[in-house]
């Protein structure tokens, strides 16, 4: 979940596109990985596709989004729909028509029984959940560096400057198009690739990962954490994940409407998110070097 939540910042934060249907990508990494896993019995090219698939469907919609120069309400809409329509269609599965393969989709029952992930090439060596665990948290870590390094560089720049001012990066000569669809097809690869891995430790996907709930966890977390920053959104996901796992538990509250109030609470108490709240009481200029997000105030 914390490596999807990376995906989102990193589009987010770095482009300013605010995409409300990250969870399609999460998911169909999810579906990908449990199809392609079931039928081949290896989970490395079940990984592989988990990625590919989302990507591949990233770059078709992001040519109708951004070559028809689409407004940010406008994109935030179209990609809140396409989430409605995935979660639909993935619910209207339940028939045993629809299937991949040897695989069927299950409907509101979801895909059961998915192999773990298992050593490279060798399927008859699945990993245990432990393993499965250190491996999720590594490819966070390296997620978050690569993520880093990719806000650094040129490009990081140029989607920076895009983000900034649309008009005066494409009179330098920049094509915006092209590189919010690179951003895009990054976030989507992230996503992907989280969505593979968290059906390799749950041992189940539904269509659970493509609703509404879900998709509005990602964009909580980015808010509650910090636009502009990778540590926050990670930090964010799991205390969020922890408080909503003891809310279940405990039955108190409901878990939704908790977390309904609390994007209300941050985004009109703590816009800037808790990480770069917390940053500016030690040093005002902090939260700056590390977001990038706050423009330059003009000479009075």
């Amino acid at each position: 979940m914390a490596i999807a939540a990376l995906g989102l910042a990193f589009v987010w934060g770095t482009l300013g596109i605010l995409n409300l249907g990250h969870s399609v990508f999460f998911g169909l990494g999810a579906y990908a990985y449990a199809v392609a896993t079931s039928n081949l019995g290896d989970s490395t090219p079940g990984l592989l596709i988990g990625i590919i698939l989302p990507v591949a469907f990233s770059l078709v919609l992001g040519y109708f989004l951004f070559f028809s120069r689409l407004g940010d309400v406008y994109l935030g809409v179209i990609t809140l729909c396409v989430t409605l329509i995935f979660y639909s269609f993935a619910t209207s599965t339940a028939d045993p028509s629809y299937h991949i393969g040897s695989v069927l989709l299950g409907g509101f029952n979801g895909i059961t029984a998915i192999p773990p992930l298992n050593m490279p090439a060798d399927p008859q060596t699945p990993l245990s959940v432990e393993a499965t665990f250190s491996i999720c948290l590594l490819t966070l870590a390296g997620i978050y560096i690569l993520l880093s390094f990719l806000r650094a560089s040129n490009a990081g720049r140029i989607m920076a400057a895009i983000r900034e001012n649309e008009l005066r990066s494409e009179l330098l000569g920049y094509d915006i198009r092209f590189y919010k669809l690179v951003g895009f097809a990054v976030s989507a690869a992230v996503a992907g690739l989280a969505g593979a891995l968290y059906t390799a430790v749950m041992g189940f996907v539904g269509p659970n990962v493509f609703d509404l709930p879900q998709a509005s966890q990602f964009v909580l977390w980015v808010i509650a954490g910090g636009l502009g920053t990778f540590a926050g959104p990670t930090l964010a996901s799991f205390g969020f994940q922890l408080l909503s796992s003891q809310l279940g538990a405990n039955q108190i509250f409901n878990t939704e409407l908790i977390f309904g109030a609390t994007i209300l609470l941050f985004v009109l108490l703590v816009p800037r998110g808790l990480l770069p709240m917390i940053l500016s009481l030690a040093d005002p200029k902090l939260p700056r070097r590390l977001s990038g997000l706050v423009r330059k105030e003009k000479p009075v």
